[in-house]
């Protein structure tokens, strides 16, 4: 049985619940951060809970939690499951609307690590262009809610096409991000990412390949690109911290270069595993 951490202690899965009056339940008023651990260790731990505590911040969504207790939170749920290489999951909604002493809700899952099919990474993937726009004027755009309905609107629609992600555009026909990944590109050498102003998630995946990048001295710029840029590039690869660093081979029906993961992608994934897993 599958035990998880809810507010204060580890409960078995089919005993959690929350107030049926939740925020998070009832408007999606909450936060999320999707966490990959690797021998036990989970992978940029400090820079999810950085995330969360300032996105929570910015939202108004009140807690009491500390850095030290859901760290302590996380380890007993990872032994609780005899979980080594594990995908976690924390949640932290504001609670009940209804009752201003309500606590916020703090719920942290893990299962077993499954990684993305091996094909995925030796051939590419395929992506499709989303057909909804996002906004520097929602107040939501760069943070990393339990709002989530319409990015999984988007990527149903990408799957039932056989893509693997839907690449989202600003209301100005910018390049922004995927529903679930940052997006990178290369042209003539070069990196190139939207950026952060874009409006796009702070991702921990896009940092990672950003410092990568600076450290094997592969230029790095992030500028403001447009479909054009997209179709035009001699690489792309999308980002998050399960999928680290995946080759894009296809835009809709049209083929990057040659159709095969390029030289830059290669190294990134490769030095991304390593931090990852620890192994050099």
């Amino acid at each position: 049985m599958a035990k998880v951490f809810l507010n204060d202690k580890i409960l078995d899965a089919q005993d959690a619940a929350v107030p049926v009056g939740d925020s998070g339940l009832l408007y999606g008023m909450g936060l999320f951060e999707t966490m990959r651990a690797a021998s036990g260790k989970v992978f940029c731990l400090d820079d999810h809970i950085e995330r969360l505590f300032t996105s929570a911040e910015k939202l108004g969504i009140k807690h009491d939690l500390t850095k030290d207790a859901i760290e302590k939170a996380i380890d007993e749920v990872l032994t609780a499951n005899s979980l080594t290489d594990s995908r976690l999951r924390l949640t932290l909604t504001a609670g009940s609307m209804s009752d201003e002493t309500t606590v916020a809700t703090l719920l942290i899952t893990a299962t077993d690590f499954t990684p993305y099919p091996s094909e995925y990474y030796e051939k590419g993937v395929r992506v499709i262009l989303c057909d909804f726009r996002q906004t520097g004027a929602d107040p939501l755009c760069g943070h990393k809610t339990t709002n989530y309905f319409a990015r999984l609107m988007a990527l149903k629609k990408a799957h039932e096409k056989q893509a693997a992600e839907s690449l989202w555009f600003t209301t100005d026909n910018r390049l922004a991000e995927g529903c679930v990944s940052n997006v990178f590109i290369v042209k003539d050498s070069v990196l190139y990412t939207p950026p952060l102003t874009t409006p796009v998630l702070n991702g921990i995946a896009r940092r990672t390949v950003c410092e990568i990048a600076i450290e094997n001295r592969i230029e790095l710029k992030e500028k403001d690109l447009a479909v054009e840029d997209l179709l035009a590039a001699d690489e792309i690869f999308i980002t998050n911290v399960i999928m680290l660093a995946m080759p894009v081979t296809s835009v809709e029906s049209h083929t990057i270069t040659e159709g095969k993961p390029g030289p830059v992608t290669k190294q990134i994934l490769e030095e991304f595993r390593k931090l990852v897993t620890g192994v050099k």
